[in-house]
């Protein structure tokens, strides 16, 4: 039985960062189920980062040329997104990272929850196919940086990794 261990907040973000893909490694261990999987990656996300009041993804429908609410945790969120719109949006567009340290800032911002101040969107891509988007938002301006944008880009290695 997996257990989440909260005692690694602390650390620095390079030990901060092996220790949550080690324990997104042994959380999704034996588990093939996307969704199942998706879940329990956004419930550990929003319980192990400080400052951050949404974690959750949102699935790519290629046939309607957007984003749908996945698994998530925090308040309850925008249901689709059109390609290019907001950041996640942005992120499907460039099928790159976006970080966005002042959302208010941001082009086309979606404000699914006006505490957000920061935003930082990872695409899930397998060989080439978006399958979807990691989306987390924090209440803080530059929340994120570039320590996150690699740190998070792994993990969703480590998650695409698991069901694909």
């Amino acid at each position: 039985m997996f257990q989440l261990d909260e005692s690694f907040t602390a650390l620095d973000k390079p030990s901060f960062y092996k220790e949550l893909h080690t324990q997104t490694e042994h959380l999704l261990d034996g588990e093939r189920d996307m969704i199942a999987n998706l879940a329990n990656v956004a419930s550990l996300l929003y319980h192990s980062f400080a400052q951050v009041n949404w974690s959750g993804f949102y699935l790519w429908k290629e046939s309607a040329n957007e984003l749908v609410l996945g698994p998530f945790h925090g308040k309850p969120a925008c249901v689709r997104i059109a390609s290019g719109r907001g950041v996640c949006g942005a992120a499907v567009e460039r099928r790159a990272t976006v970080l966005v340290e002042d959302v208010e800032a941001f082009p086309g911002h979606i404000a699914c929850d006006a505490a957000s101040r920061s935003e930082i969107v990872i695409p899930l891509l397998h060989n080439g196919a978006l399958l979807g988007v990691l989306d987390i938002d924090s209440p803080v301006y530059s929340r994120f940086d570039d320590d996150d944008k690699q740190g998070l880009e792994r993990l969703v290695e480590i998650v695409v990794a698991s069901f694909a």
